[in-house]
């Protein structure tokens, strides 16, 4: 992950973003987006009075850190169920068991990705520095890093079927990640995967969701987009990892090993940040929840954060995920390469819900309601906080953004995922109109992410769209 520090100063916190360096062994880029809100726009909403009182901005925390409690509780449910499968799995493989598994992941990651709302504010998800990285350990690296090098864990094919070697899976003893150092893998362990996690770079990925995703499901092969071969599965198949990983094959055995370790970790890292936002104290669960909504008495009450540096890490943060995060690295890199080598869920095509549900979660925390359209009875959400002309514009983005990222959902259902959706025109099944649709998608999402600077100066919040735009977010050309 390429980290951004020129967002929340005032919590002398910093921001971690993860950058397409290369998605599922590919390469990074980004497609043209429309530009920001107009700064006359901008310029004007910043300068305008506040209009949030400072009960309902206490409130509004308050509401913000119960949907991300419920959030994190829902992906920890998730990542247990998706453990207890992956045991069953891997103590008795079969079709059935392994469909189990695939299954599993996929609703573990249905729980997860509304939470990466959360990220990018200086929370225990990923800051990087003070007593919150002290006490969380910046884990979103570990959970749901991406792009990998999938080549790195397992064999991989390329396009004339030929299969690589060298990789944490068929090493026995010490394994040297590229560009990195040496982790003994003899056992495949928790311990042993943490060290080798972005060991040498951001690509060299060997936890979280992805690494089991791509254990499960394999490569996802349709080079043919471009050039002819002779592995496809088209358009609707993702991955096709045989059983026969798991059963006949000589590393059988620590491919179950990578999948329960990895699991195991991944449950007690969302234990910890999940923890984190809890209501009840002991050590350092719950203190994060209480530092951020000022209630740290004694000698911890320095670490308490003022009302007003939460609210600007919050607005900066989503700012910042909508707009560099999701937008421009998740979906304008895709469409630009174009390649289900740049998608985020790649080996089990399941990017369709990445973007849907990453972009529930920004509603989620906007209208105060957990699940989604269960509404939360702690405070006035935030879109009904703040200037009417403000919530006009931001009710008529997120329409917009529900519309396209439905389309998107719905298209990968029916009939061509996600990495045929992004193809060329002259390539595509549709004469481009899924492609358009994903262009606008990011788009609309770039705006708003802009509009978080009008949000914030309704609560008093000065931001600029220099703090909603990660420096090192891909050039966009």
């Amino acid at each position: 992950m390429k980290p951004s520090k020129h967002l929340l100063g005032a919590l002398s916190l910093s921001a971690a973003l993860v950058l397409g360096m290369s998605a599922c062994n590919g390469g990074g880029g980004g497609d043209t987006s429309s530009s920001s809100l107009s700064s006359a726009t901008s310029s004007a909403s910043s300068s305008s009075a506040t209009v949030v009182s400072e009960a309902d901005k206490k409130a509004f925390l308050r509401g913000y850190a119960h949907v991300a409690l419920l959030s994190y509780e829902d992906a920890l449910l998730g990542a247990k169920a998706l453990q207890s499968a992956l045991a069953a799995f891997t103590a008795n493989p079969t079709e059935v068991t392994l469909a189990s598994a695939k299954a599993a992941w996929i609703e573990a990651r249905e729980a997860y990705s509304p939470s990466e709302i959360f990220r990018l504010s200086g929370g225990p998800i990923d800051a990087e520095e003070g007593w919150v990285a002290e006490a969380y350990g910046a884990l979103e690296g570990q959970i749901n890093a991406w792009p990998l090098d999938e080549a790195m864990i397992d064999y991989t094919l390329d396009a004339d079927g030929a299969r690589t070697a060298g990789n944490i899976i068929d090493t026995a003893g010490s394994f040297t990640p590229s560009g990195g150092e040496a982790v003994d893998v003899s056992a495949i362990s928790v311990d042993a995967l943490s060290a080798l996690n972005e060991n040498g770079g951001e690509a060299n990925v060997a936890t979280g969701y992805h690494a089991i995703e791509f254990l499960l499901w394999g490569q996802d092969q349709d080079y043919d987009n471009f050039v002819a071969d002779t592995i496809t599965h088209g358009q609707t198949t993702a991955g096709q990892r045989p059983l026969s990983d798991y059963t006949t094959d000589a590393n059988a055995q620590r491919r179950k090993a990578y999948l329960n370790a990895a699991a195991a970790k991944l449950v007690d890292d969302l234990e910890r940040v999940a923890g984190a936002w809890r209501t009840t104290r002991e050590g350092n669960t719950g203190r994060y929840r209480a530092a951020f909504l000022g209630e740290l008495t004694g000698a911890e009450a320095s670490d308490n954060i003022a009302t007003d540096a939460a609210l600007k890490a919050i607005f900066g943060g989503m700012g910042v995920f909508l707009k560099s995060e999701l937008a421009n690295e998740r979906i304008a890199v895709a469409v630009l390469t174009p390649s289900e080598e740049d998608e985020h869920s790649c080996f089990s095509d399941n990017t369709h819900r990445d973007i849907l549900l990453n972009f529930q979660g920004f509603t989620n925390v906007m209208r105060n309601q957990y699940p989604a359209g269960t509404a939360l009875q702690s405070a006035k959400p935030m879109g009904e906080l703040v200037k009417a002309f403000t919530q006009a514009q931001l009710s008529d983005l997120v329409a917009q953004i529900t519309a396209h990222v439905n389309a998107i959902d719905a298209t990968a259902k029916s009939s061509q995922h996600f990495d045929y959706q992004v193809r060329p025109t002259e390539f595509s099944l549709d004469s481009g109109v899924a492609r358009q649709n994903i262009i606008d998608a990011k788009n609309k999402m770039r705006q708003l992410g802009d509009m978080m600077v009008s949000v914030a100066a309704d609560f008093g919040i000065s931001l600029s769209e220099e703090d909603v735009t990660d420096a090192e977010e891909t050039v966009v050309e």
